[in-house]
């Protein structure tokens, strides 16, 4: 049976106080709407449709990054949510089979929830079938009036609600199955009627009753699916709900997540069965770690991939790679293109940037390496630059295999250390060293005695240096001798 989905994303979403709208705030690593989308995607619908209306353009923008298949419909005037559907049906033109509508601010609905009511409402040959949920506290959210067989008698508005019907506790969530001819007919005869003066979508439930045409319920498994969002606070609350879900994945998969409540773990990401994710990480995008790697404490990973048995503590790293036991951190910043081979180190506060570093290489600590191809087995010493900006250009700095580069080192690209060759320490090489060679490249050091005296003979490192030299026993000497 075809299928057509149509997402109602129209609001603005006044009570998030904010100038993005609502269903463009992020949600662990997704949009609101993007969330709905990546569920009902799987679907295999004919046709996706988002009704846009506040920030139209921006709205349909965002949804040609992520999700390009789906059709952006206009929503000029926000006249309730039967008029938006309406207007997408209109724009879709042919529309036969199932229509699926879900509201765009409902981001912790699964795909097996979606695909459950589609199903229901096929083999139930209804007309239209709505997903509900049971609440303890249903506050501002529309009731399901059953009748006394246990059908559905009506949805009706909070805000068009009796005290009777307000104690009811079970909800309307938002997410409709429509068979297409009967939704299209239903929609013409909407009113407005209301508290709100508006189309409301749910009356078509009424319509279609009268008409005598079958109806059905499907009661969501869990009724987080079926929260909502308009507030931070209310945003908040789902990040937690939906971090706490992919966590519990992750460990059922074989994951340890020592401190689940500090770790927050995008849907993207992939792990394998025993990495170890220690306390206050954050693992984001496109992001894998493998078998065996520990991650953290203290770490946030965007799009970068950790090898088997790699560590990674207290550092940040961009679309970088982390080769199988290489370890990283602590206070390390792997930034876009670095590549890190088998048992190589990155160590405290060193920054790499599009850089390879070869099986076994270490650069232990203070350092930064800059647009470098690095070899096997080479060390870089303790407070090492490559200076790969000239203020104009960007350019390649080659290092060999076996290379030791002495404390202190600049190495000022375009440069090449061939393999097995050395840096004196606090040498700046500017010109390619051969293959074994060491390179010496500073001034021979001159001593100026008694240079404080001179120059700050009241200081209190004038007072240290005559001590000392008393120390010394050269206190029978002239201090005038040691300037």
């Amino acid at each position: 049976m075809a299928r057509t989905v149509i997402i109602l994303a129209a609001g603005e979403g006044k009570r998030m106080k904010s100038q993005l709208p609502k269903v463009l705030h992020p949600l662990l690593g997704r949009s609101l709407v993007g969330h709905v989308l990546a569920a009902a995607e799987p679907l295999s619908a004919e046709r996706t449709a988002v009704v846009v209306g506040h920030k139209a353009e921006q709205v349909t923008e965002h949804l040609a990054e992520i999700a390009p298949q789906a059709r952006p419909v206009l929503q000029a005037e926000q006249l309730g949510t039967g008029h938006a559907v309406r207007v997408a049906l209109d724009a879709l033109e042919d529309v036969t089979g199932t229509v699926l509508v879900v509201n765009a601010d409902v981001p912790l609905l699964r795909t097996a929830t979606l695909t459950a009511l589609i199903e229901r409402h096929e083999e139930d040959a209804a007309a239209a079938t709505v997903l509900t949920a049971v609440m303890a506290e249903p506050g501002n959210l529309g009731r399901i009036v059953r009748d006394a067989e246990g059908g559905l008698a009506a949805i009706v508005e909070a805000r068009d609600a009796d005290a009777e019907q307000l104690a009811i506790r079970e909800i309307n969530a938002g997410v409709y199955a429509f068979e297409a001819d009967a939704l299209r007919d239903a929609l013409g005869k909407l009113t407005t009627h209301n508290a709100q003066g508006e189309e409301y979508l749910t009356d078509v439930f009424g319509l279609l009753l009268a008409a005598g045409r079958r109806l059905a319920v499907h009661t969501a498994p869990a009724v987080e699916e079926t929260l909502g969002c308009n507030d931070r606070a209310e945003l908040a609350r789902l990040g937690a709900l939906l971090r706490d879900r992919i966590n519990d994945g992750h460990m059922r998969a074989g994951v340890t997540i020592v401190d689940p409540a500090s770790t927050w773990i995008e849907p993207a990401v992939t792990i394998e069965p025993d990495a170890v994710i220690e306390p206050n990480t954050q693992l984001k995008g496109a992001t894998s770690v493998a078998a065996g790697a520990v991650v953290g404490p203290e770490v946030t990973l965007v799009d970068t991939v950790v090898g088997e048995r790699a560590e990674v503590v207290k550092a940040h790293a961009v679309l970088a790679e982390i080769g199988p036991q290489a370890k990283v951190g602590p206070y390390a910043y792997l930034r876009p293109g670095t590549t890190l081979g088998v048992k190589s180190k990155v160590g405290t506060f060193v920054e790499v940037k599009n850089s390879s570093l070869g099986e076994g290489t270490k650069v232990p600590h203070l350092s930064y390496v800059g647009d470098a191809t690095v070899g096997d087995f080479t060390n870089i010493g303790a407070a090492n630059v490559v200076a790969n900006y000239n203020w104009r250009s960007k350019s390649r700095t080659i290092i060999g295999s076996h290379v030791n580069t002495g404390s202190d080192s600049v190495l000022v690209a375009p440069v090449t250390l061939g393999d097995g060759s050395s840096t004196a320490a606090g040498s700046v090489v500017d010109a390619d060293v051969p293959p074994g060679a060491l390179a010496v490249a500073r001034e021979r050091q001159v001593n100026k005695e008694g240079w404080i005296f001179k120059r700050r003979p009241d200081s209190a490192a004038a007072q240290a240096a005559q001590a000392a030299l008393d120390a010394a026993g050269t206190a029978d000497e002239d201090p005038a001798d040691q300037r």
